[in-house]
């Protein structure tokens, strides 16, 4: 077991507050590239053509996505060190068309997005976030929207209305038990686009459309005897999204030449299969580091072999051996919060790791002197999956799945080990 320590409580309240920051995709974008300018990021521009060499440190922002990198190298035959992870986690997601109720309450019409264990998001505080879509004369302008106080509410059916629930458990159907409940009356037509034109001060006619999703309003918190967990909401994947920002800035404090060109891309819609304009499966990543090699006058022979030079982390939570559920866990492999980073395997490329993407993450976790574990599924229970695969074959390069051990993965309510998001920045830092 290892010891916490002050800096492992401040470290991971630090990421804490990063997480609460970002309730969803739109404003985990916001919050990313806030820590990317604060350390000399510049923004590129994807609608216009890049005739000059880009900035020596750049990004871009798309939609839920954001990619950024480093240029320079003091070595000649460099290539791209790459973590990758995701913005989004599974939520309850707002219907185009959301004003419904009954007996006396207005409620919202919402679609479960992604894997989300829907008893957890029963009985909490939930706030809105996203953005909102508006019309203003020609053009069409994006509006972060966020409402972090306790304007939604799931409430549970009482147990004595539900008596059968002792014996076959509780059971939720997505389409009639999960819409929540935000204030008193008839429903009305336009109730949501009129309190979101309020919100951000246009007419309710100006209000297109929105992407809006609902979250927990309780802020991450380090809990336990000792301190030993952090919990919070969105752990999968933000805790990696933030241990990754901070492993480059911190490489980039150090006073030591570059050996790689770092890479940052977090994706979004993760979740749902990655097939999107914003997601690993897209076009985001590998267009984005040709564009750049482009315009840093890398010829496109040379861009391919720096690929082939290079190695990616697909950053994402890996799953802590669960005390009351011990025998769903591979018995040869127990994973423990606080013990390290978590190499990933899977035979099927359900992760992307092999046998040289784990020896990089493996002296990378020595250089750091850091622990580290290696997780695979039992043999009769089927395996999740992250950006790693899709992203190796994408760009053929050489993934590693990596993470960090938590429990309750997609509840609305995670828990980690509170040392390991300062381990895992370490072992990242190294890798850089």
């Amino acid at each position: 077991m290892s010891p916490m320590t002050d800096e492992a409580r401040s470290f991971a309240r630090r990421i804490g507050s990063l997480v609460d920051r970002s309730p969803g995709p739109v404003h985990a974008v916001l919050t990313v590239v806030d820590q990317l300018e604060a350390a000399g990021f510049e923004a590129l521009d994807e609608t216009v053509a890049w005739h000059r060499p880009p900035p020596e440190r750049w990004y871009v922002e798309r939609e839920g996505a954001v990619v950024a990198g480093v240029l320079g190298s003091a070595d000649a035959d460099a290539g791209y060190r790459i973590i990758g992870a995701h913005t989004d986690s599974p939520t309850l997601a707002v219907k185009p068309r959301p004003d419904i109720g009954a007996a006396g309450f207005r409620q919202l019409g919402v679609e479960v997005y992604g894997g989300a264990l829907l008893n957890s998001w029963l009985d909490r505080d939930l706030g809105l976030s996203g953005r909102v879509v508006v019309l203003d004369g020609d053009r069409v302008r994006s509006v972060p929207v966020l409402e972090d106080r306790p304007v939604l509410r799931i409430p549970q059916l009482a147990i004595h209305l539900d008596q059968d629930i002792r014996e076959r458990g509780l059971k939720l159907d997505r389409q009639l038990h999960m819409a929540p409940v935000w204030g008193l009356g008839d429903p009305v037509e336009g109730d949501l686009r009129a309190h979101l034109a309020t919100l951000i001060d246009v007419s309710p006619d100006d209000v297109a459309s929105w992407d809006l999703v609902l979250h927990d309003t309780t802020p991450a918190t380090l809990a336990g005897q000792d301190d030993d967990f952090l919990v919070s909401g969105r752990l999968d994947d933000l805790c990696s999204v933030f241990c990754a920002v901070e492993a480059l800035t911190d490489r980039l404090e150090l006073d030591e030449p570059l050996r790689h060109h770092p890479v940052l891309c977090f994706f979004d819609h993760e979740e749902v299969g990655s097939v999107s304009a914003a997601g690993a499966a897209g076009e985001l990543l590998p267009g984005l580091l040709r564009r750049v090699a482009a315009a840093g006058g890398i010829e496109p022979d040379e861009h391919a072999a720096a690929l082939r030079r290079s190695v990616c982390i697909s950053a994402d939570m890996a799953h802590a051996t669960h005390p009351n559920y011990a025998d769903r866990h591979e018995p040869g492999h127990p994973i423990r919060c606080n013990d390290g980073p978590v190499i990933k395997v899977n035979a099927n490329q359900r992760y992307a790791t092999d046998a040289v993407g784990a020896a990089e993450v493996i002296r990378a976790c020595r250089s750091a002197e850091v622990p580290y574990q290696e997780f695979v599924s039992r043999s009769d229970l089927p395996c999740g999956s992250t950006i790693g695969p899709v992203t190796s074959g994408r760009l053929g390069v050489a993934t590693v799945d990596a993470g960090i051990a938590q429990l309750g993965m997609h509840s609305c309510r995670e828990m980690a080990g509170a040392l390991d998001p300062l381990l895992f920045s370490r072992m990242l830092t190294a890798f850089f």
